[in-house]
């Protein structure tokens, strides 16, 4: 994580180096105005023969104030640029580490926590790189500036009193700070958690209307929020003392400067004018020093959110070699699974027991089971969407541990029960939003997938958009736009995951003589619960409790009188019910 924030800033070293250096220029400018106006007060004692000094020393007063103006300008643009900048890029560079990290990691971030990550982690750490260089800087080089010009141009002993109280101060926001700290890191917590809920009750918000849950839901939603509220009170209690302390120290300041200072001008020790630019060089401290508890807090809060941040990156990635996914190269051949054995790691039970398979180049495979019988979890392995064992899977006689990812991933197709859509238009969902697909290629995919017709009647045809989750379509239009990928993407292995539950018969009997032409001299796995999906299959495996306990073509399956037999009499029955 610090790597990656040292690279991205490293980028604007040259705009960085410029506003710091602007802004030298800034606090430089500032210590003019204090000793011009304490020479003016000094020249006021004899107006009559000193007029012509004091018109100059005015000039010099007003061309400083347009000075300042032409110099701050720049340099607040530019830490903006640079700030937006770093936000933008490690943006960038987190998204990228979630499209990689390795599913069992992903698993465990809820997507309210992922946004949080986006959003108040990251501006966490943007606001206070923009707070650091703007105010940070103007707080350091203030402090060492206008002290030496104390020191210099008035008088050390006035200036070593004046400023014991700042030292007092500083003892003081360090306890502070620990309480500032605490206070955050639990309002940051309780953020997360009513990100996590409100993500939840919009992705659930069909279901609560249909149980008439809304009151329950908002109760959540207001206790949770209250504890917010209570957490970020505290922040802004323990803020305030600290800005309260500052204050009270600044005070102190004033006060010393008044009563030595006024000392030192009856004892000639120094001018009217000098006492008077000294108070003024004081007032420069007034802004730095109000910022250092507003710093110091936005430092801690950073902190938490690097912390939280830093844990994501370090979550393992997948190695994907990067190219174009259209000409990849691919991996073909028979497919064999030899004593796989496999569960998740939060999980006691095993998810597939012994799973020995051979499935020839070429043929079809279905695969049916009971609901957790491990039928998805094969197929998600054979992804390497999951850490493989050694030896356990290979196609084309070569282990999957071996092959690449991308040309693993390239070679199949997986079409999921989810039936996933993004907000986007027609082609994006089909392309997956490749754009080396031309539109012909997308509108033939769409007439294989049997959803052709009902796009052309749509306004914009593929470039028609759909609604978060494709909730403009229905749920068998949202399985065959999916499906439609599949015939786009020509891969040698295809794998359908209970693809064909949302489709009426007439319409999957039609797609399924589609998918035969297109699965000719490919790799093919069906998985459904319902057996006239994978009747047609070369061989039949029927999974339970992760282990195959039936395998055979349908008619040897049937005549075995096994749990197939038994699904598919019960299946039958219903169908015969149904048409009486």
């Amino acid at each position: 994580m610090k790597k990656i924030i040292m690279k991205i800033l490293k980028k604007y070293k040259l705009q960085l180096v410029i506003v710091i250096t602007f802004i030298a220029m800034n606090m430089y400018l500032l210590t003019f105005p204090p000793q011009i106006i304490g020479k003016i007060v000094d020249l006021l004692g004899d107006v009559e023969n000193n007029q012509y000094f004091i018109i100059k020393q005015v000039i010099y007063l007003i061309t400083t104030a347009v000075v300042l103006l032409v110099v701050r300008m720049p340099w607040r643009y530019m830490v903006g640029v640079v700030t937006r900048g770093f936000e933008k890029d490690i943006k960038n560079k987190l998204f990228d580490q979630f499209m990689k990290i390795k599913m069992t990691s992903l698993q465990n971030i809820k997507n309210g926590e992922l946004m949080s990550y986006f959003t108040k982690d990251i501006g966490e750490i943007r606001v206070f790189i923009y707070r650091a260089i703007s105010l940070g800087s103007r707080i350091v080089i203030t402090f060492f500036m206008v002290t030496y010009k104390m020191i210099s141009g008035i008088d050390f002993r006035l200036t070593l009193a004046t400023l014991c109280p700042i030292i007092v101060t500083a003892f003081l926001v360090v306890i502070i700070k620990k309480y500032v700290e605490k206070s955050f890191a639990k309002s940051q917590k309780y953020y997360t958690e009513l990100s996590e809920f409100v993500q939840e009750s919009t992705d659930s918000v069909k279901t609560t209307k249909a149980y008439s849950g809304e009151m329950s839901q908002l109760k959540e939603f207001m206790k949770r929020n209250r504890l917010l509220k209570e957490a970020n009170n505290a922040v802004d209690v323990h803020s305030t003392l600290l800005s309260t302390c500052i204050n009270i120290g600044f005070g102190l300041c004033y006060g010393i400067s008044l009563i030595y200072g006024s000392k030192l001008v009856l004892e000639n020790t120094i001018t009217t004018g000098e006492f008077i630019a000294f108070n003024g060089y004081i007032g420069l401290f007034v802004g730095p020093v109000s910022w250092l508890p507003g710093l110091i807090s936005r430092f801690k809060r950073a902190q938490i959110s690097y912390r939280r941040l830093e844990k994501v990156f370090a979550l393992e990635r997948e190695k994907i070699v990067t190219k174009d996914y259209k000409t990849a190269n691919t991996v073909s051949g028979d497919i064999v699974i030899s004593d796989l054995t496999y569960n998740y790691t939060q999980n006691i039970e095993v998810a597939l027991n012994h799973v020995n398979l051979e499935i020839k180049e070429g043929e079809t495979l279905g695969v049916i089971g009971t609901i957790g019988s491990g039928k998805t979890t094969l197929m998600n392995l054979l992804l390497k969407l999951y850490p493989v064992p050694n030896g356990k899977i290979s196609i084309g006689g070569k282990d999957i541990n071996e092959i690449p990812l991308a040309v693993l991933r390239r070679s199949i197709c997986y079409i999921t029960q989810d039936s996933f859509l993004f907000s986007s238009t027609l082609k994006d969902n089909i392309s997956l939003f490749r754009d080396y697909y031309e539109d012909d290629e997308i509108l033939e995919s769409t007439r294989n997938a049997m959803i052709y017709d009902e796009i052309c009647k749509m306004n914009h045809g593929i470039y028609t958009m759909i609604g978060e989750r494709g909730v403009d379509l229905s749920g068998g239009q949202k399985q065959r736009v999916v499906i439609s990928r599949a015939f786009l993407q020509k891969s040698n292995i295809l794998i359908f995951d209970d693809t064909f539950c949302a489709l009426d018969n007439r319409t999957e009997e039609k797609l399924l003589n589609n998918i035969k032409e297109m699965k000719k001299g490919k790799t093919c796995i069906i998985i459904s619960n319902r057996i006239s999906d994978i009747k047609d299959a070369d061989n039949i495996i029927v999974l339970d409790e992760g282990n195959i306990i039936e395998a055979g073509n349908h008619n040897t399956l049937i005549n075995r009188r096994g749990l197939y037999s038994k699904l598919y009499s019960q299946q039958s029955s219903k169908e015969e019910t149904f048409l009486d």
